[in-house]
């Protein structure tokens, strides 16, 4: 029983869509910052892209990739199981980027902390200052 219920839950989350996705979507839109894309196919699918520009953005959720400023405790249940998912998790992030680097592309995580209190975000202040000079180069 305890597997279905694990597995219920799973489906449970979203590959896209995600409520830190909508709220990010919404402030770059909001920002004048239109015209990315979702789920672009490049390396490890970024959750926006703005190809042009070669600027790709990953909203991590902090449970799934081990945001370090939250440092989530792992379930108490099956803990083997969980380092493993979530130690593959971190390096396929790593990975990702830096296929992604190596292309020319200019990454950035947004973890999704960050959105909770978006004014106090570096991560987002810099994307939007790298938006914002990449917009001044390219009317």
């Amino acid at each position: 029983m305890e597997v279905q219920a694990k597995n219920k839950s799973m489906q449970g989350n979203k590959r896209r869509d995600t409520k830190p996705e909508l709220i990010l979507r919404k402030m770059l839109r909001d920002a004048g910052y239109p015209g990315y894309r979702l789920q672009w196919k490049v390396p490890g699918r970024p959750d926006i892209a703005y190809p042009g520009r070669k600027i790709a953005v990953f909203i991590n959720g902090c449970f799934w990739h081990r945001c370090p400023k939250c440092n989530l405790p792992i379930p108490k249940s099956n803990q083997e199981f969980w380092k493993a998912k979530f130690r593959r998790n971190v390096e396929r992030d790593r990975k990702n980027t830096n296929e992604l680097e190596a292309l020319g592309w200019k990454v950035f995580v947004i973890w999704e902390c960050e959105l909770r209190q978006p004014e106090a975000s570096g991560s987002i202040e810099y994307l939007f200052l790298k938006l914002g000079e990449e917009k001044d180069e390219n009317p």
